[in-house]
């Protein structure tokens, strides 16, 4: 019989979190395509909820309230597929997905999916990858997972994917608004316009203070989407001592040093049927 300590784990849990960047700039376009950023990533507290469920079976399979994301186009099985065929994998997976951060929202939630997805096979499948390995994988795959393989407050060059750390900045009262719009990273990046580099992010880093948050993509995407530049109007008439748009958008981010006040203004979004989240940053773990 075999022993306890011994014993294939069966399933595995993981809360699968949420971020906004506090600062994004864009630096230049790279060669591949892709652009060069700078950007202060955080952490927060809104997240999703996955279950892995180990199969004897090699088929991958996601379970989501989501239905679009029970497919072969979820980064979560994208990269259950390239560790099965990497590492010789012959157990398969069954995912289960509670959605709750708002998809294409500049919030992160496939990647932070995806970063989830790849701690909880190297355990279930007995492949246990080193850290470097991990973010070898994760950078394959998108930009922004890598964070979610560090978690907390910290700095992203390039693409976002070469991780610095930094000072922790610990943020509540923060208020997400959503207009129910749904915007690619594409559609963001083509729209925006390269010029000075904003260094307030020193400031940023330095004080903890959201006075020093920006994102260069609000120029680009503001023509586009008038509604960001409304929300965010709204935001500043209710209280907030800084509104910005989070990553590619469309959610925008109201900073609050009031909790009664940041409860009124998430009231006047709920009465327009926006998706809204009261929300903190996340420490490190």
């Amino acid at each position: 019989m075999e022993s306890p300590q011994r014993k294939r784990k069966m399933e595995y849990s993981r809360d699968s979190y949420a971020k906004v960047n506090l600062f994004l700039d864009v630096i230049s376009r790279l060669a591949n395509g892709y652009h060069e950023i700078l950007t202060v990533f955080a952490e927060i507290e809104l997240h999703d909820k996955l279950k892995f469920f180990l199969t004897n079976k090699q088929e991958i399979k996601i379970m989501s309230n989501v239905e679009d994301l029970n497919s072969s186009n979820n980064l979560i099985y994208k990269i259950a597929i390239y560790l099965q065929n990497r590492f010789g994998v012959k157990k398969g997976v069954i995912v289960e997905l509670e959605k709750h951060i708002p998809i294409a929202a500049g919030l992160g939630g496939g990647s932070s999916n995806a970063a989830a997805t790849i701690v909880a096979l190297s355990e279930l499948w007995h492949i246990n990858l080193e850290e470097e390995t991990m973010h070898e994988i994760a950078a394959e795959f998108g930009s922004d997972i890598n964070f979610f393989l560090k978690g907390g407050t910290a700095l992203g060059r390039n693409r976002g994917e070469i991780l610095e750390d930094c000072a922790q900045i610990y943020l509540d009262n923060i208020l997400l608004v959503n207009p129910n719009v749904q915007i690619s990273s594409k559609t963001a990046y083509q729209a925006v316009r390269i010029n000075e580099p904003n260094n307030s992010w020193t400031q940023l880093l330095e004080t903890g203070d959201p006075q020093y948050c920006f994102n260069k993509l609000e120029e680009g995407l503001i023509p586009l989407y008038p509604i960001i530049d409304e929300i965010k109007y709204q935001l500043g008439a209710h209280g907030a001592l800084k509104s910005m748009l989070s990553g590619s958008g469309p959610t925008v981010i109201g900073f609050f040093d009031n909790t009664e006040l940041c409860k009124y203004a998430q009231a006047y979004f709920k009465e327009k049927g926006y998706w809204s989240y009261i929300t903190t940053t996340r420490r490190r773990q």
